[in-house]
């Protein structure tokens, strides 16, 4: 009987496509033209990493910008076969990271109507409400989390980061990476609780 392997060795890294490369040797070399190809490509994923942290969508598309313009001031230090989105996303978490720790942030106030859109269902009409329910709730829940428990939630469930990979551009071991996706994945759970239980009755018609 064949024993498998218990090894926890880290995945390898994901494969990059040969044209983006490409674009970045290009733009490593001064071209401009090929470096906004590739803002092009990631600016939408980008801007959703950073909203996913300050939670304005203003200050979203500011710390977007600046990634991108901080990511071409270093693109020399980039080896570019790698892949660029990781790379470009931890500049942005922690851009947005500093945004939100600043104290001009604590002065700002969240506007009215400023969660994002919900994208359509692709079920009934049931499932739309649903959808569209559980996403603003999930929104909210995000809001009440410190930023630093949020970054690591966002790099880690969103982005699909690994653990060093969120340690290395984040700045913090491992275990305080782990620490943080703990205690935010439970203040989520709290959070989702109620809704969740409210969302089933609805769904079951046992609630009026």
């Amino acid at each position: 009987m064949e024993r498998r392997s218990t090894s926890t060795t880290a995945p390898a890294p994901a494969a990059v496509d040969p044209a983006e490369s490409d674009l970045l040797v290009q733009a490593r070399g001064g071209n401009l033209f090929a470096f906004e190809e590739v803002v092009r490509r990631y600016q939408r994923r980008v801007y959703a990493v950073a909203y996913r942290i300050v939670r304005r969508h203003e200050v979203a598309d500011d710390v977007a910008q600046e990634a991108f313009i901080r990511a071409h001031k270093a693109l020399g230090t980039f080896d570019a076969s790698r892949p660029f989105g990781p790379w470009i996303c931890r500049i942005a978490a922690n851009l947005a990271i500093n945004h939100v720790r600043s104290p001009e942030a604590r002065e700002e106030e969240l506007p009215e109507g400023h969660a994002e859109t919900p994208a359509p269902s692709q079920g009934g009409p049931l499932e739309g409400v649903l959808a569209q329910e559980a996403k603003a709730v999930l929104d909210a829940a995000l809001e009440r989390i410190p930023a630093d428990q949020r970054a690591v939630f966002v790099l880690r469930v969103v982005e699909e980061l690994s653990y060093r990979e969120i340690a290395d551009a984040l700045g913090i071991s491992m275990g305080t990476v782990m620490s943080r996706l703990s205690r935010a994945r439970e203040k989520l759970r709290e959070a989702l609780a109620p809704y969740l239980g409210a969302a089933a009755a609805r769904a079951q018609g046992n609630e009026p």
